[in-house]
């Protein structure tokens, strides 16, 4: 198994720290669904993706930590803007306890998703072009994200493999996400949808029209994916400028290499 260092943050292993803001019960106590995350990534998304990463549950992060932060709605996050780093540059996921619960889904699996996502796709904004053209987000779960397995009797989220990715003919057997549930690049499961970015226009796609209703009775502001959608057409332009956010990354790092 080949391990590589996490595409940004530490240059190695990413350590991530876990804080429960929210006053709505998780499904499970926090302890035990911090491990269950850890284990399922280390036992099934790890050796598909790579890139090693360390959650421990703390309420005072390290300066060079990424942030995972459970709040009870989209409206509590307050002024830590949902897409964005965190003052000391560092990629910040958050997982809406009341509001995943209130949509009938499950907070391990809304957890799970946003952990693999994140990893991969830090600041939300890698795509792979498909042969027509078509451009498809890096998310790691949307294509498949009601289906599920367990891990210690805890509900985790299914995930695409690298090849879901990969716009050409696979060797027969090839994997397209964890389950098997995938038999070519870009598909989906019918409980899942893609954003797809056209001439510089972003869209979903639902694979059914069951889905496209489910999705459109949530309310996902404040979700990861919402980065990427437009403002009327036009794509969402990050907060931040990007030479700033290279210099906070620079800063958090050389901060963390005096500290150690």
């Amino acid at each position: 198994m080949v391990i590589h260092a996490a595409q940004a943050g530490q240059g190695g292993a990413v350590t991530i720290a876990c804080i429960n803001m929210s006053t709505s019960d998780l499904g499970v106590p926090f302890d035990k669904l911090t491990a269950a995350l850890q284990k399922a990534y280390d036992q099934h998304f790890l050796p598909v993706w790579g890139y090693p990463v360390k959650l421990y549950n703390t309420k005072t992060p390290k300066a060079s930590d990424w942030r995972f932060i459970y709040f009870d709605t989209a409206d509590e996050a307050g002024a830590l803007g949902y897409h964005d780093l965190t003052d000391e540059g560092q990629p910040l996921t958050k997982v809406f306890v009341k509001t995943t619960k209130e949509a009938g889904a499950v907070v391990s699996v809304t957890a799970s998703h946003e952990l693999f996502e994140m990893v991969i796709d830090p600041i939300a904004n890698l795509w792979a072009e498909a042969e027509d053209g078509t451009e498809y987000a890096y998310e790691m779960s949307d294509p498949v994200e009601e289906d599920t397995f367990l891990v210690d009797g805890v509900q985790i989220s299914n995930f695409v493999h690298p090849s879901w990715f990969e716009p050409f003919k696979h060797p027969s057997g090839t994997k397209f996400d964890h389950l098997g549930l995938l038999k070519k690049p870009f598909s989906m499961t019918k409980g899942g949808y893609v954003i797809i970015k056209k001439k510089g226009k972003v869209s979903e796609q639902f694979a059914s029209k069951a889905k496209e209703k489910r999705f459109a009775q949530e309310k996902r502001r404040g979700h990861r994916s919402e980065h990427r959608k437009p403002r009327g057409l036009q794509i969402k332009p990050t907060k931040r400028p990007i030479k700033v956010l290279k210099k906070l990354r620079r800063a958090a790092v050389q901060a963390a290499v005096k500290a150690a």
